[in-house]
């Protein structure tokens, strides 16, 4: 770690977890997050509302304590990241909201990244810089996603994508179903540890010779889980609730790693990185680790911490952007809640979207802020 290379912040607030990191270059020094999953659980899923209001309570705290563990003082700051989009409209205000602010009362360029591009990005706080281009499989409760990165702060194409329920979401929908309650990926992946992968066929979908090669869908999984439960039930029989799980979770990472694998080949990349929530999944490592080697692929995936949603991540991204002297955006920089993986960052219109005027009531505010 050079004291010359980009000291960042990061702020995540997409969804449901208020996630602010700091990263000097590619090492990590803080990574905070304060979630509100708890609250969502008792409704089953997350509400918008309240994810927004959370973030609003847990904002400045989790920045106090992310520049507490790493050691540093917001002054020091080479940048401040955000994420821009995609995500919960409301929820990615407030983020964006805090990182305007904060990049205003310190004088220091602002970047709003992409969620997405950012979830790429935060291999690198492990693994070292990305190989280029990076063939990277993201899945979460929100995307399931295909992606070839020749430049990750300035070119990424999208391969393939869901093209109805995302991975996490068929997870969260199945659990619901066997009443495990919410998030549903963790406790699945735990019963299906003691279940039989093989104890039911259930459907690989878009897995057929005329099918996209690179897209995915669950919905039609999730239906057919769905019913082999409730006939079961139906006629009074218990639910093989370990073995469904095994079956189900096999049905999706075998779609997921198949194809991924399918698409470095197609492509001529030796490597793939895999993120997102989904990530976590300990039989989706297994299996892709299994068939990339196979395959002779290397296969790079963030500790499970680094795969959940974080700030972590969008410090990475950021800090990316200023050692590659990408323009920074505006203090006019909005929340996009359908922000397409294309747009790695949202650029300023002048290229330095930093500079701006100073009155003295905004200079007495910073030494407020910052004596």
């Amino acid at each position: 770690m050079a004291a010359d290379e980009p000291l960042v912040l990061g702020i995540e607030t997409s969804c449901d977890e208020t996630g602010v990191g700091i990263v000097r270059g590619t090492t990590l020094l803080a990574d905070a997050v304060a979630s509100s999953v708890d609250t969502h659980a008792r409704y089953g899923g997350v509400v918008p509302e309240i994810a927004s209001r959370a973030h609003l309570e847990a904002m400045v705290p989790t920045i106090e304590r992310a520049l507490k563990e790493a050691g540093v003082s917001a002054k020091d700051l080479d940048g401040i990241a955000v994420t821009a989009g995609p995500g919960l409209a409301g929820a990615l205000l407030v983020g964006v909201s805090a990182a305007k602010a904060y990049a205003y009362a310190l004088n220091k360029p602002l970047y709003g990244v992409n969620h997405l591009a950012s979830h790429i990005c935060v291999d690198q706080l492990e693994h070292g810089p990305l190989p280029e281009p990076t063939m990277a499989l993201l899945v979460s409760g929100g995307h399931s996603s295909l992606l070839l990165a020749p430049d990750i702060t300035a070119d990424v194409r999208p391969m393939g994508a869901t093209i109805d329920d995302a991975a996490g979401e068929a997870f969260d929908k199945i659990a619901r179903v066997l009443d495990l309650g919410f998030p549903g990926g963790p406790v699945i992946d735990r019963l299906a540890r003691e279940g039989d992968p093989n104890a039911i066929a259930f459907p690989r979908g878009l897995s057929g010779a005329k099918d996209p090669a690179y897209d995915f869908s669950f919905s039609g999984l999730k239906t057919a889980v769905a019913r082999w439960i409730e006939a079961k039930r139906a006629a009074g029989e218990e639910v093989p609730v370990r073995d469904v799980a095994a079956s189900f979770q096999e049905a999706v990472v075998d779609v997921l790693t198949r194809k991924a694998v399918r698409a470095c080949k197609d492509q001529g990349v030796d490597h793939l990185m895999i993120g997102g929530g989904v990530a976590a999944n300990s039989r989706l490592r297994a299996l892709a680790e299994e068939r990339c080697e196979r395959a002779g692929i290397r296969l790079r995936v963030p500790r499970p911490g680094l795969c959940t949603d974080n700030g972590a991540m969008v410090a990475a991204l950021g800090a990316e952007m200023v050692a590659r002297n990408r323009p920074a955006s505006d203090l006019e920089l909005s929340a996009d809640s359908s922000l397409p993986v294309t747009d790695p960052h949202v650029p300023g219109e002048h290229g330095h979207g930093h500079s701006h005027d100073h009155d003295h009531v905004h200079e007495i505010s910073k030494e407020n802020l910052y004596p």
